[in-house]
């Protein structure tokens, strides 16, 4: 269905792609994988026709082409779908699934009640039991997700390419994901799956393509290799290397955090959790089950309506997150972009961002003293810029994360909150990042990491708390920690 041979790709000094090579069949799931920079999303482009290539070949569905637009590439077949939703959240889903191809009556005013039946006929043959008159903004995640694969649907699709499509979704969101695009490889679609989470590659694809650097490394049948087969493709390393050596702990910490009986109206209930020093403590648990809701409440962002904080056995309730700021504890949020980072200002910034009193005078920012520590934290945390004045917006999204890092390692002396901490981010600078979180646990923070990455919670956590509709269900000591049985609470039947 799709050829790419000897792709160059070059932007202003640097060059994006050299000689790639990429072949898509019909009726085949085919994972692209690589870490960040190693010229997926440039290769994407220039299959959606965003991007010419400087050189090379490009066919699809039997004759040669080179796309003029998305549009043409469009027309021909080709569909993307990126992990920011292309939506109009005031709009309904039959109006969004058929934008820019309306129906019309024969006076060629819209006909709605037509749109609404065609778009209901069109989620139905795709299985989804979903309103056509809905408000996209009161749905799910998971539900405009739907949306945005149903719009590709309306056209006669031949390749369908979706970005990280489970960065957003986990547990069964993730299955009725994986079993519509089943359907539509079955149906003969040709599907390119891009995604970090290695366990999703080998759960749906039939053949991956690794990337690297921006060159081609390697195409392999999804039964011919391994997670570490994989990784070694991707970064040079593996799988032992990924996560720290797990440290041998001859006594339990000293308690730093004591949470009793929290509630968050609706959200959390009855949350009771402890944190010790030099601990690495993993919160697991399905989208929604409060976890976020647990970290913000201790944090001082979300209100509580009952329950004690005690730090140090200081009762430290109704928090704000100023004082928790002082306290010594720190928050990095899944949200790097909209909650974490400052996108348009320097790395120096967003680093002294939670410490601004240190560099500032008078109400002015010192500004020789901000690049100065953030020069010292670029060091300690093997940022990749140019220095302290690089944009945030410009890096990838490892070293984005290690900023955010970087900016509460400097005030969190007590307990660090981390929320998804590898979100987005490629196996490269997971490993980086994991190294991080064990030299901050090392140094006696009592680290508190929320993960929907099973790999990454048993790789990671000394100990296991588990919720499941706003209660924690269970903990599991490092000698009982698996796969499995983080699972087995996750999923449990409601709680009580």
């Amino acid at each position: 269905m799709l050829s790419l041979k000897g792709i160059h790709k070059s932007f202003p000094g640097v060059n994006a792609l050299t000689d790639m090579n990429l072949d898509v069949r019909s009726g085949e799931i085919h994972a692209l994988v690589g870490e960040n920079g190693a010229g997926k999303s440039t290769l994407t482009r220039i299959i959606a026709g965003v991007h010419q290539p400087d050189s090379g070949e490009l066919s699809f569905d039997g004759r040669a082409v080179r796309w003029s637009s998305p549009g043409e590439a469009k027309k021909a077949g080709i569909h993307v779908i990126y992990q920011e939703f292309v939506l109009f959240p005031h709009l309904s889903v039959a109006e969004n699934i058929y934008i820019g191809h309306e129906r019309r009556n024969r006076l060629g005013f819209v006909d709605h009640r037509r749109t609404r039946r065609d778009a209901a006929e069109l989620l139905a043959r795709f299985g989804l039991d979903m309103d056509p008159a809905a408000l996209v903004q009161d749905l799910s995640v998971a539900d405009q997700q739907m949306v945005e694969i149903a719009k590709a649907l309306v056209h006669d699709v031949k390749l369908l390419i979706l970005d990280e499509p489970t960065a957003v979704i986990s547990g069964p969101e993730v299955d009725v994901l994986f079993r519509r695009l089943r359907s539509l490889r079955d149906a003969g679609v040709a599907i390119v799956y891009i995604s970090h989470r290695l366990e999703e590659i080998f759960a749906l694809c039939d053949r991956v393509t690794v990337l690297k650097d921006g060159k081609y490394v390697a195409t392999r049948e999804i039964g011919a290799v391994n997670r570490d087969d994989l990784i070694s493709l991707m970064v040079g390393r593996s799988l032992s290397d990924l996560f720290p050596p797990r440290r041998k702990r001859s006594d339990e910490g000293e308690v730093v955090l004591d949470v009793r009986g929290i509630n968050v109206p609706g959200r959390v209930h009855d949350a009771s959790i402890t944190l010790r020093a030099g601990e690495i403590t993993g919160l697991a648990g399905m989208v929604g089950a409060g976890r976020s809701e647990l970290a913000f409440a201790i944090f001082g962002a979300l209100k509580t309506s009952a329950g004690q904080v005690l730090l140090r056995g200081r009762d430290i309730s109704n928090v704000t997150p100023a004082r928790a700021i002082r306290e010594g504890i720190g928050l990095v949020t899944e949200d790097r972009k909209g909650q974490g980072l400052a996108m348009q200002l320097d790395i120096a910034a967003n680093v002294t961002a939670s410490t601004i009193s240190e560099v500032s005078r008078f109400g002015l920012i010192d500004r020789r003293r901000e690049e100065e520590i953030a020069r010292g934290e670029i060091a300690n945390f093997r940022i990749a810029c140019r220095g302290p004045a690089t944009s945030v917006s410009l890096m990838s999204g490892g070293n984005q994360q290690k900023v955010i890092v970087a900016r509460w390692a400097r005030t969190s002396t007590e307990v660090l909150i981390l929320d998804e901490p590898t979100r987005g981010v490629d196996v490269g600078a997971k490993a980086e990042i994991y190294r991080i979180i064990q030299e901050l646990a090392d140094r006696g923070i009592a680290v508190l990491m929320i993960s929907s990455e099973l790999p990454e919670i048993v790789g990671m956590s000394d100990r296991v708390v588990v919720m499941r509709e706003g209660h924690i269900v269970g903990e599991l000591s490092s000698a009982e920690i698996s796969e499995e049985a983080v699972i087995g609470l996750a999923t449990h039947q409601s709680a009580a």
